[in-house]
């Protein structure tokens, strides 16, 4: 994960370095990637890399024909809207687990 979070500085940054292209595209692979196997807990361990880098495809280009449709393209905003989107993946199944843990002791 750190390397995704050079890539995300780098291309936020618009530093010139050799490694942003690689490190920028592992970013956009991995965070939404990881988002969606956090989602997927009940899966096997194959299913759930296929789901999640196939996910995370999905996520890059619905994030890309949007930009393209509002004419709003743009290498940081699309970063950034990846980036908000895996955050609230993720957010929502710590959320989802929460509920889960205090539904269960409420049970008890």
């Amino acid at each position: 994960m750190a390397i995704a979070g050079v890539g995300a500085v780098l291309a936020l940054a618009d530093l010139d370095s050799p490694l942003r292209a690689p490190f920028t595209l592992f970013f956009l692979l991995a965070a939404p990637g990881a988002a969606v196997a956090a989602a997927l807990r009940g899966l096997e361990p194959f299913g759930r890399v296929v789901a999640s880098l196939s996910a995370a495809v999905a996520v890059n280009l619905l994030v890309a024909q949007g930009m393209l449709a509002v004419h709003r393209w743009s290498a940081r905003g699309g970063i950034a809207a990846v980036a908000a989107l895996s955050s609230l993946i993720l957010l929502l199944v710590l959320v989802r687990r929460l509920r889960g843990r205090t539904v269960r002791r409420r049970a008890s």
